[in-house]
Order: C-alpha cells, then structure tokens, then sequence
C-alpha cells in the first residue's frame, strides 16, 4: 500500500508534536506538513530538538497538500479549520472538543460559542476505537475523544453496557500538567504545581457532557456522573478512580469478583490497546505508549464497583489515539505506529 501525506494543523502545541514524534515513523505515512503561527518559517527541529536529525519539516502558516490531516487547534478555532478541510475533500481527525457532542446547543453551555458547522456534528463520528471501530472506518470526520473521557468511559464501558452497575457514577481523575497545554498559565508553572494537587472544575468541567452523552448511548439509560478532575504535580499520565453501586441482584453472586473480572476480560479481548490488569494501575505503567490499563474491583462490603484506569494523557488521550483512528479510517494496521512498549522508569 502506498503511503499517505499528512499534515497537523498546529503541530506545535503538546498533542501537535506528539503527533509528528509518532508519525515520523509511522511505517505508512510520509508527514509533509506542519502548521504553527509562532513558529512559521523555522524548522520542526530547531523549535523541538528531541527531533533533531529526525524531523526535517519546516513550520508553516498554511497546510500544504495532504490526503489526511490532524486538526490540534483550541476549541472553536479547530472547527474553522476542519471546516476548510472537508471543503478540500481531506479526511480528519480533530483532537479538540468541536465535534465530540452530538448536541449542538451543548457548545453554548460548556464551551461557550455557537458551534459554527452544526451539520458537521451529525457526520462526526467519535473516535473510541473500542467501541465505535466501524463506523469509524468509513468516516471522513472524527472526532478524538478528550483525555478524561478516555480513561473514564474505558474503565465504566463494559459494565454500564452489561446493566450491572445504578445509573449515579462518580469519577476521580488525575492528571499531569501536560494536559494544561503549552500555552504558559500560572497554575502550570513549576514553583505553583511542584509538590502540589488540587481539585479544579467542581462546578462541571467541559469533559462531563462527554462522559454523560457516551456512557448514556453505550448503557442505553440516563446516568448521573459527578466528575472532579485533580492536577498533580508530573508531567504526563491520567488516573482516573470510578465509583458505582453493583445493582443488588448482582451484588449477591457469590463470585461477584470474578464474574466481572470476566465480563472485562470479555469485552477487551481483541483490544490491541486496552488491558485488563490483576492489580491497580500506575501511570508510568502505561507512560509514553497508547496503551490503557484498567484493574475492575468489587468490593463487597460496600456494593460497590471500583474501576481504576492508567492512560499516559498525550497519547491514548490524545495523539496516539488519533493515529489508532487514522489507521482504521485508512485502513492500515490498527497498531501501526504505535506497537512501542511504555517506557520505564
């Protein structure tokens, strides 16, 4: 098969040059483009030496002439973007959260601005390999979940699916401060989230509309999902700890503990990129791959299920993700490119 051109708009941002660090290589793919406004004219390199005698792109103000584009622009501003793409006939997966909701009145609430291709949504597909894998496969437009989201509908998925879970969820999750991006904000500066957590966004963070659309499509009911987000003080990694009551009928199985072990063990048997560990998960146990591991835990004496889940932020939650789609709308390998181990220590 031969190989395709691609290009990031906004490669310069953290998904933007995460992206280019995988793609460069990428077994099927040539990336010949890469925008930034800041850093237009210069080489990829020279902005980010980690790439130096590996990347020999130079930064431009326009995408040039591609077959399939990434779109890591701030919301509102990506969709102005993908807009133009499609116009051009160019597949894309867009990393922000422009065509993740379904409902268009829901960028006004938690975005704030009117979504500015509404008739797009409709066509987006969103972009969860595991659970939308052939609708993504002939999509023209889809939408890369958020990082939360990932490690929560992940870790919920297989057991709201199944109906053995009540409908009111709560989801702890822990982030490194990639997740900020790179713009300089004083929460992210060292001196501030150095030997420091904090919780963020009690009343609703942007990514709760997502959790509650998917999990609700995937159950087929309503839930109620209270989400608070924690930054602390490392680079990359999500750790995300969710809370449900077993419903009583299951709750009472003797092996209620092995039972769901199996029902996870189940839905994630062909999943190249999501396993199912003996024990919880530590994020430098996924960091630097594509991978999510997720550790289900029953505890009896409270009738709740505890589902622990690890995805490093930037890949499964962001670039390596897009690139697990790009390879299915393209039909490619769905690990090509992304087969390298996590990284240790």
């Amino acid at each position: 098969m031969d190989k395709i051109k691609v290009g990031i708009v906004n490669v310069t941002g953290y998904a933007g040059i995460e992206l280019a660090r995988l793609l460069l290589k990428h077994p099927d793919v040539d990336l010949v483009s890469g925008t930034g406004r800041s850093a237009a004219g210069q080489k990829l390199a020279d902005v980010f030496p980690h790439l130096t005698g590996v990347a020999e792109l130079t930064v431009e103000s326009e995408l040039g002439n591609v077959d399939f584009a990434f779109v890591a622009m701030p919301h509102r501003e990506s969709a102005l973007e993908v807009m133009k793409l499609m116009e051009r006939g160019i597949k894309v997966v867009d990393i922000s959260a422009d065509f993740r909701l379904s409902n268009p009145d829901d960028y006004n609430e938690w975005y704030g601005f009117t979504h500015p291709s509404p008739e797009l949504l409709d066509k987006a597909v969103y972009g969860l390999p595991e659970l939308y894998r052939k609708d993504i496969a002939s999509a023209n437009l889809v939408a890369n979940p958020g990082c939360y989201p990932t490690s929560a509908i992940l870790a919920m998925a297989p057991v709201v699916k199944n109906g053995i879970v009540e409908e009111d969820i709560i989801i702890d999750s822990k982030s490194g401060v990639s997740g900020a991006g790179r713009t300089l904000a004083l929460g992210s500066h060292y001196s501030e989230a150095n030997e420091n957590t904090s919780a963020y966004a009690l009343k609703g963070h942007r990514h709760l509309p997502e959790i509650v659309q998917e999990l609700t499509y995937i159950g087929g009911e309503a839930v109620n999902v209270t989400f608070v987000p924690h930054l602390v003080p490392m680079t990359r990694g999500i750790l995300s700890t969710c809370y449900a009551s077993l419903t009583s009928e299951y709750i009472s199985h003797d092996n209620v503990q092995e039972e769901i072990t199996a029902i996870y063990r189940e839905f994630y048997k062909d999943e190249p990129f999501v396993k199912v560990v003996d024990a919880s998960p530590h994020t430098k146990n996924v960091w630097g791959s594509n991978m999510c591991h997720v550790y289900p835990f029953a505890d009896v004496r409270t009738g709740r299920l505890i589902v622990v889940s690890c995805i490093d932020n930037l890949v499964k939650g962001a670039a390596g993700q897009a690139i697990q789609n790009m390879n299915i709308m393209s039909g490619f390998a769905e690990v090509s490119g992304l087969e390298a181990p996590p990284i240790y220590p």
